[in-house]
């Protein structure tokens, strides 16, 4: 079914204050105003005064329709009389199919529930809400397991990316780690510390700690002390690219909301941290007071900012299409376009100019992104490379940072996959590469 991009869903202000109801906002702003997930539950007041475990319910429930909208449009396709539903109705649809398809809702739960939905507006639509839920509930199984999920559930564009660049197998490989709820992973502030027993959290061959179910966040053990941060594990890498900082300046550039900066500040680096936006900014800033740690955050365009003075080590973590955090991010693959991509090369191209001419001679520059195109990544590194003569690529040597040896391309640059660690969760897809700087 194609998406009602035009329509500009309103708010249900006549709704009960039910995870459902809240679950149908948040898609509804996703889907008709083009909001991101995050952006949308932020801005729902009434998400934040439901119990936790509902809260968390309307969460996973908006996540898994995005996550496998075009599996659940094509089950709904089948169990109507008539073709596409009224637009106001096609959410609520998908909300009924997730919970009897995805989430195992009993039947009498999800259909009733999910009728509920229907405010004033779809009132005269309520009997063909409960009529298709109740055949999803009969034949649904078996039509989704008939399906091409991988092809439904990524669209045209992003299949492209994919298969043209990793091969078929592969993009199979990497939607059926989008199709899942992902873990919770963390970074600890002090490695020496015994927080895996601790959380009961698995020790990945990185060092990041994974948890399967984290819950409330803020309620986990080490939280409130600033023990650790929330970052996936192949965010994590980047910042390792450039070694041992200890005692050396390091310059993150598009900083926010701030994990990498963490991680160089409490491997005893003096970090000065850059972004654009002065709010992202007071979040690094927020993140560093949690966590008991220190460093010099700039508000600077890099179009324009310069520091007084080179550094011995820069870090770039450039804007992308994100297309590496789908799992985490499944409304990316309805908010992006192919032409995203096209867009931001000129831009990745003018901020790596600019990182190496901040970059001191004999220094360090790490050029990393979240995404999974390959114009984003090593298409980059060879354009800049091919204008740079100062610069060479510094290839990650095998064993060089513990359980990597896989996640590297053949020029030594890291190269995750959604697919890369499949059997434990799978891990966000990150392009970085280590350039050395020529000179004393």
């Amino acid at each position: 079914m194609a998406r009602a991009r035009s329509l500009m869903a309103k708010p249900h202000p006549a709704l009960p204050l039910t995870a459902r109801a809240l679950a149908r906002e948040m898609l509804d702003r996703v889907v008709f105003k083009l909001r991101t997930l995050d952006d949308a539950a932020a801005n729902l007041p009434e998400l934040h005064r439901l119990e936790p475990r509902d809260r968390a319910f309307a969460r996973l429930l908006a996540a898994s329709v995005l996550r496998r909208m075009g599996s659940l449009d094509a089950v709904l396709a089948k169990c109507l009389d008539r073709g596409t539903p009224p637009p106001p109705i096609l959410n609520i649809l998908r909300l009924g199919a997730a919970q009897l398809l995805l989430l195992d809702t009993p039947a009498h739960a999800a259909v009733g529930e999910t009728v509920e939905l229907c405010g004033a507006r779809e009132a005269a639509l309520r009997g063909v809400v409960n009529a298709v839920l109740r055949r999803v509930a009969r034949e649904g199984k078996d039509l989704l397991a008939a399906c091409d999920a991988a092809r439904l559930d990524t669209p045209a564009w992003l299949w492209h990316i994919l298969s043209t660049a990793y091969g078929e197998e592969t993009a199979r490989a990497v939607a059926s780690v989008h199709a899942q709820e992902p873990p919770l992973d963390i970074t600890l502030r002090n490695s020496c510390e015994n927080w895996a027993e601790r959380l009961g959290a698995m020790l990945l061959p990185t060092g990041t700690l994974r948890l399967p179910d984290g819950g409330n966040v803020a309620e986990l053990p080490g939280f409130a002390e600033g023990a650790w941060w929330v970052q996936d594990a192949a965010a994590a890498l980047p910042a390792r690219l450039l070694g041992d900082v200890k005692g050396a300046r390091v310059l993150d550039l598009c900083a926010a909301p701030g994990g990498k900066t963490m991680q160089l500040a409490a491997a005893g680096a003096d970090v000065v941290s850059v972004d654009q936006s002065t709010k992202r900014l007071r979040r690094v800033t927020e993140n560093l007071q949690r966590v008991g740690l220190a460093a010099e955050t700039v508000a600077g365009d890099l179009a324009d900012w310069r520091p007084a003075q080179p550094f011995s080590h820069v870090l770039l973590d450039a804007p992308c299409t994100a297309t590496g955090t789908l799992r985490r991010h499944p409304e990316i693959a309805y908010l992006k376009s192919p032409l995203d991509a096209a867009k931001l090369v000129d831009v990745q191209d003018r901020m790596l100019d600019a990182a190496a001419e901040m970059t001191a001679p004999g220094g360090t520059l790490v050029y990393a992104v979240c995404s999974l195109d390959p114009r984003e990544g090593r298409s980059r590194i060879a354009a800049f490379l091919a204008r740079n003569a100062a610069f060479k690529r510094m290839p990650l040597a095998a064993g060089e940072i513990p359980g990597t040896d896989a996640l590297l391309s053949k020029d030594g640059d890291l190269a995750t996959l959604p697919s890369h660690w499949a059997d434990r969760g799978g891990m966000d897809g990150f392009f970085a590469a280590r350039l050395k700087r020529s000179g004393a």
